[in-house]
């Protein structure tokens, strides 16, 4: 007993100085986030600051780029991307997995292949094709690319998910009468609420915190993602200290943050059902 308490202390202890490592830079970002533009500088970074300004310099950020119309945008984005890409994942995940499509392997290997390039191959054929299609600088430009990007990661864990349902479920609603559209609508997507929730959390947070596509397919104050304003504040032109930069930063995660927390369960427990 002496040596497995021992050995529980020890563990808590090393996750202990674990997580404190792990909150430093959150340390620093809030620390420095609120501290006054006169009291920016390399040699005190560490202490926390004389007054504090976080809502000053949150206020100044949100003042210097007009955060509001980039903020609405990103929300559409990060709310009907995820949305419509879990369903269409759900959708591909149960015509392979439960109604036995032919090939279905491959169609599988064909809509996850797409995530083993990298993103940067993509950028200048799609702003060649967003610019012949006019879809440049368009909301539902960035819908549609952010759509397409989250369908892979939502059809593998829902093949995965559709893969350990029983096939007499399937079955028995058949006998009974229920078509496939029936069978997936009101008995399979149920099921797999939890593995969607969690799907569309990450699919969410990937989205909001996305600044590539953001660059390359918009340009509009109206258009353009939360991280493509952020970027232009904290660029080298703008003359924009690093205590309101970092402000910037803090408002940008709130709602990332706050979303973790509203649906940690349903994640948790989404996270176990989809066998990620």
């Amino acid at each position: 007993m002496r040596e497995s308490f021992t050995a529980a202390v020890a563990r808590r202890a090393a996750l202990a100085v674990l997580g404190l490592i792990w909150l430093i830079p959150t340390y620093l970002l809030v620390v420095n986030a609120a501290r006054p533009v006169d009291e920016d500088g390399t040699d005190n970074i560490w202490t926390p600051p004389g007054d504090f300004a976080l809502l000053d310099n949150m206020r100044q950020a949100w003042e210097r780029v007009d955060l509001g119309p980039s903020l609405g945008s990103t929300l559409l984005y990060s709310l009907t991307g995820p949305a419509l890409a879990v369903v269409i994942g759900a959708m591909a995940g149960f015509a392979i997995s439960v109604l036995k499509l032919r090939w279905g392997f491959a169609w599988f290997l064909l809509i996850f292949g797409g995530t083993i390039f990298p993103t940067q191959m993509l950028l200048i054929p799609l702003f060649l094709g967003y610019s012949e299609a006019s879809l440049y600088d368009t909301r539902s430009g960035l819908v549609l690319i952010y759509t397409a990007i989250s369908v892979p990661f939502a059809a593998f864990v829902m093949r995965n998910f559709f893969t350990g349902v029983a096939y007499a479920l399937y079955e028995a609603a058949r006998i009974d009468g229920a078509s496939i559209w029936r069978v997936f609508w009101r008995i399979y997507l149920p099921l797999c609420l939890p593995a969607l929730g969690a799907v569309f959390v990450l699919e969410f947070t990937f989205i909001w915190n996305d600044l590539l596509f953001g660059v390359t397919l918009s340009q509009s104050e109206q258009v353009r993602p939360i991280m493509t304003s952020v970027s232009a504040l904290s660029s080298a032109y703008s003359g924009t200290r690093i205590p309101i930069v970092l402000a910037a930063g803090i408002v940008v995660s709130l709602p990332t943050v706050l979303l973790f927390l509203v649906t940690q369960r349903l994640f948790a427990r989404g996270l176990a059902l989809g066998q990620f």
